[in-house]
């Protein structure tokens, strides 16, 4: 008895669901009787198909109801069984892509196929079909650079096929199929659908060339380490989804990046020099565990659609014995390099003192070729959050006696159950209703130390209790020492609100700054008054380091918020009264003034442009020792006569309208963009002075004690090679619309 065939028929039953009678009638007019030689009843086909059945619960761990799910997997395997014996009784030409790969080679019986690349035999028999030999053609080591797409595509139409015979071999009740297979249907069509994406991905030319250009981005624009492309786990990664891709040393990988980084610069370069506007330029100084010292310049600026950009331009490696004139020209070399020395508007350092005779040789060499507006008070800027940390430090040692008799209280309680469950009885007692835990601060972060004071506070009385009831508890504060924690950690909340607010803005123009250092300003004048000698000198050497500050970037500060149309000159004045009370209108004059003249220059500086003296984001009007520059003074009084002659001026108009209603979605950014139409000029000015940092300190830096210490693997490259994967990065954030300042840089803050 021949069971292959009967199971045809079995097949016939199960898949197109017929009956057994119907079988029995096709089976006797096709003469299928006369050929099996017995006699096959409709019991004799079911008890076959249930054979079948129980196999496949076996095969496929399916419960009874679901046997008539494995139709479709008869209806392929059934399908492919009669393809490969029709195969054998009729030879067929070969007309899969693979045989151009193989030769078929036959000896006594059996077929053999020779892959023509590595000579490997594999099965040529009909019956073996050629998946075997497309899987090999994928991982053949021997081949390079081949392209394999269309034995993909070969692949891919095959199962479109297998998926088509499914639905054309299931030709009974339309709506009676939809109800009992329409999900197994579903589910596998979607896997194939799946498998198919995953190998399009992989159907392209592979490049080795390209690959490994690619994989020096991943690594510039992740931060990972040169070293990876050496790591097993990596390797087996890589070998399983490419096998043809060449390792290569992390040397190799290292001038991949630099080849990366060289022409990113080009691009970053061309696309600085098209600005219209002018660029601000912030210096970072970093430092490494080995004492290594860096210096990062990085430019600022508004592009052509009014939203704020910054690039890094360099990341350079100190040497021990640079002094300051040193300094002074690496940063001038840097700029001379990027051409945008005649671009520049303003600079912003960290410090308030230590980096004025850098600045002032800047400003020497800069103004060979521009006069300095405003005697260079717009030119020289100062980070307005590092200055506000030197103040906390300043308060945080005056209070380090206090803070540590706060943090030894703080350990007492939280040394043993015991004694936290006492204090905690305790609190219960007297009526705290604080829900805040006792927690120690860290040495790193200074807004640690106030919450832990801030905390600790909320506990005076269960403190004070626990001193009467506890002898061992030696560390407790004096009374007046509690009204020094609690002055000082109010003075601490203002900075903290107010660093907050800096380091979480995304678009920290320039105009935002001065509300909140004028506070700053306020409240440091009413900290002098203090009865309280302790507090009252504390507070004045706060303002001493704030005046350095005050004294140098009040002007751009208010020029800035001059150019917010929510504010305009009304909150200069409104806080001017405050600060300086009688005085205050002379100083409000200085800012008028002020403004004027800087916009006169851009008012001179728009003529040329005009009359074809200048171009676009030129220098503002130059002192060169061309001769025509004789007349250098007419230019200014042809623009003066000009404009008594003419219309009011973008500034007086600007100054003269209603401010804008205050809303919280206001974006000054947006807001100029569509009123530059109707202040060309003052628009040009309102460009390059939102985009003056105001602040050089990153969010993940806001509260930090230390300085910015660079990670040990990054201190350990090549001069080179450090710049070019950090100034690349940078660049790449931007590209991929994931950029931030303070992610670019913070990946390589030293943990520890």
């Amino acid at each position: 008895m021949d069971f292959k065939v009967m199971d045809r028929f079995v097949y016939c039953v199960s898949v197109e669901l017929r009956s057994t009678r119907k079988v029995e009638a096709e089976m006797a007019d096709f003469g299928f009787m006369r050929i099996l030689d017995f006699k096959m009843t409709g019991s004799f086909v079911n008890s076959r198909i249930c054979l079948l059945s129980m196999r496949m619960v076996s095969l496929f761990s399916v419960g009874p109801m679901e046997i008539l799910l494995i139709r479709p997997w008869l209806v392929e395997t059934y399908s492919m069984e009669v393809s490969n014996e029709l195969a054998i009784k009729k030879p067929k030409r070969l007309t899969s892509v693979v045989w151009n790969h193989f030769q078929r080679i036959r000896k006594a019986d059996v077929c053999y196929a020779v892959c023509v690349h590595c000579d490997k035999k594999l099965s040529g028999s009909s019956n073996s079909g050629t998946t075997h030999l497309r899987n090999h053609l994928l991982r053949c080591l021997k081949r390079s650079n081949y392209d394999v797409s269309q034995l993909l595509v070969a692949k891919k139409k095959k199962k479109d096929t297998s998926l088509s015979l499914a639905n054309v071999n299931t030709s009974y009740d339309e709506a009676q199929r939809k109800d009992e297979y329409f999900k197994p249907t579903a589910m596998k069509s979607d896997l194939e659908q799946r498998k198919d994406e995953v190998i399009s991905l992989g159907s392209c030319r592979f490049d080795q060339e390209r690959s490994q250009l690619d994989l020096a981005r991943m690594i510039i624009l992740h931060g990972y380490p040169l070293t990876m492309v050496e790591h097993v786990g990596f390797k087996i990664f890589v070998k399983n989804l490419q096998p043809l891709f060449e390792f290569v040393p992390n040397s190799s990988i290292e001038v991949s990046c630099m080849e990366f980084y060289l022409k990113e610069k080009q691009k970053v370069y061309e696309m600085i020099n098209r600005l219209h506007g002018r660029i601000n330029l912030a210096i970072e100084m970093w430092s490494s565990p080995e004492n290594a010292e860096y210096m990062c310049l990085i430019a600022h600026y508004i592009d052509e659609d009014w939203k704020l950009q910054q690039k890094i331009l360099n990341f350079v490696t100190l040497d021990s014995s640079h002094t300051e004139d040193v300094l002074s020209e690496v940063i001038i070399n840097c700029l001379m390099e990027w051409d945008v020395e005649c671009k520049l508007f303003a600079m912003t350092f960290d410090e308030c003192s230590d980096d004025d005779d850098i600045v002032l040789r800047i400003k020497d060499r800069i103004s060979q070729d521009r006069p300095l507006l405003s005697n260079g008070q717009l030119f020289d800027v100062r980070s307005a959050m590092h200055v506000l940390n030197l103040i906390v430090q300043d308060a945080m040692e005056t209070l380090r006696e206090v803070t540590e008799k706060v943090r030894a209280s703080v350990s007492y309680v939280k040394s043993s159950q015991v004694i936290q469950g006492k204090f905690n009885d305790i609190a219960q007692q007297i009526g705290i209703s604080s829900q805040r835990n006792l927690v120690l601060d860290s040495s790193t972060r200074w807004n640690s130390t106030y919450f832990m004071l801030e905390t600790v506070i909320g506990y005076k009385s269960a403190f004070c209790f626990l001193q009467e009831h506890d002898p061992a508890y030696t560390s407790a504060l004096s009374d007046i020492e509690w009204e020094w924690a609690r002055s000082i950690t109010g003075y601490l909340k203002l900075f903290v609100e107010i660093t907050n607010i800096f380091s979480g803005d995304k678009c920290p123009t320039a105009n935002r700054y001065f509300p909140e250092i004028c506070d700053v300003h306020i409240q440091l004048i009413e900290w002098c008054k203090n009865p309280d000698d302790f507090l009252s000198s504390m507070a004045s050497k706060m303002k001493a380091k704030f005046d350095k500050y005050w004294s140098k970037c009040s002007l751009a500060l208010a020029v800035a918020a001059i150019l917010d149309p929510r504010f305009k000159m009304k909150l200069v004045e409104y806080y001017y009264s405050q600060i300086y009370g009688s005085t205050a209108l002379d100083r409000i004059k200085e800012v008028s003034d002020g403004i004027k003249e800087l916009f006169n220059a851009y008012s001179i500086c728009s003529t040329l442009v005009d009359q074809g003296s200048a171009l676009p984001g030129s220098s503002l009007p130059s002192a060169s020792t061309d001769s025509r520059d004789r007349l250098k003074g007419f230019d200014k009084f042809l623009y003066e006569s000009s404009q008594s002659q003419s219309a009011i001026s973008d500034l007086d108009k600007y100054l003269e309208e209603p401010v804008f209603p205050r809303n919280c979605d206001f974006n000054i950014l947006n807001w100029w963009k569509v009123h530059t139409p109707r202040y060309p000029i003052l628009s040009m000015m309102a460009r390059d002075i939102l985009g003056t940092p105001m602040s050089t300190v990153s969010q993940e830096l806001a509260f930090g004690v230390g300085g910015r210490v660079l990670d040990s693997y990054r201190s350990s490259l090549n001069p080179d090679t450090r710049q070019a994967l950090i100034c690349a990065r940078d660049w790449l954030q931007v590209e991929s619309e994931d950029h931030n300042s303070s992610s670019a840089l913070a990946l390589y803050v030293d943990a520890n």
